[in-house]
């Protein structure tokens, strides 16, 4: 049989796997943007576009180390925009207009969090889509 190996995970923290990574800061710099907001009840996952809608960078809840029901949570989206809104001080961006879409828990906390960074602020508007007729009611139930 043999001994057996015990590997021990080291307790990484979002903050240490943040440094860890390589950050890819675009080359062309960016005064002005849009900030899309897609905060649904399982993730939430903010764009940063220039004003033409070119993605410039993006980032998730799941990408900075948050699993399974953590990644819908508000801490988790605020720490994502915290994260965004570095990287979008570090190109030079100065004002912003937000697009939420979806009805999440981290709606509130990740755009106040990211304001939180001394960027203006344009104007924030819902897109969420709401239907005008609902979907098509079940058939009757044939016995």
């Amino acid at each position: 049989m043999g001994k057996k190996r015990i590997v021990k995970k080291s307790a990484v923290g979002v903050g240490q796997e943040l440094k860890a990574r390589t950050l890819r800061l675009p080359k062309k710099k960016l005064e002005k943007g849009i900030l899309y907001v897609q905060s649904t009840y399982n993730n939430t996952i903010l764009t940063l576009t220039d004003e033409k809608g070119n993605v410039v960078m993006s980032s998730s809840a799941g990408v900075l180390g948050f699993r399974g029901a953590r990644k819908g949570t508000p801490y988790a989206a605020a720490k994502v925009a915290e994260f965004l809104a570095g990287r979008a001080k570090m190109i030079g961006l100065k004002r912003i207009q937000i697009n939420i879409k979806g009805v999440g828990a981290g709606r509130e906390s990740a755009i106040r969090s990211f304001l939180a960074r001394d960027i203006e602020l344009d104007v924030i508007r819902d897109v969420t889509p709401v239907p005008h007729n609902g979907p098509k009611p079940p058939k009757p139930r044939r016995v």
